[in-house]
């Protein structure tokens, strides 16, 4: 059964970093896209930062770009979002997924495409 987890949400003040993790089981990474999205209650999930190695095609939300950067660690099978410069609209229950589609997506992180989430992990920033 494939699964995805992330970890490393915490509580930080604003301008402080984190570095989410997201560790997949039964799949490889590097075969899909994989995405972080963010969630606040009573909204959809939102796309921060997606990518698909095997076209090379990276996204990142206006409201993230400059601040945020999505990498990934072939050998563990490890995809980290590292967030820097924080601020209190960072605040939000972040989730990992992947999207096991083999082919071009019309839309680089469209929640609706991926199909394989985590538990959400929560991050939060104080002013």
């Amino acid at each position: 059964q494939w699964r995805v987890v992330e970890a490393g949400g915490d509580s930080v003040q604003a301008g402080g970093s984190l570095r989410l993790s997201c560790t997949a089981s039964g799949l490889r990474f590097g075969d899909f896209a994989v995405g972080w999205f963010r969630q606040v209650p009573g909204k959809e999930r939102e796309g921060v930062s997606c990518y698909a190695w095997s076209s090379d095609r990276l996204y990142y939300a206006e409201f993230v770009e400059g601040r945020f950067a999505i990498s990934r660690d072939k050998a563990k099978n490890t995809v980290y979002l590292q967030m820097e410069n924080q601020t209190p609209e960072d605040k939000d229950l972040y989730f990992c997924a992947a999207d096991t589609f083999i082919g071009e997506r019309t839309a680089p992180c469209r929640a609706t495409y991926f199909d394989y989430w985590g538990q959400g992990t929560q991050v939060t920033v104080s002013s």
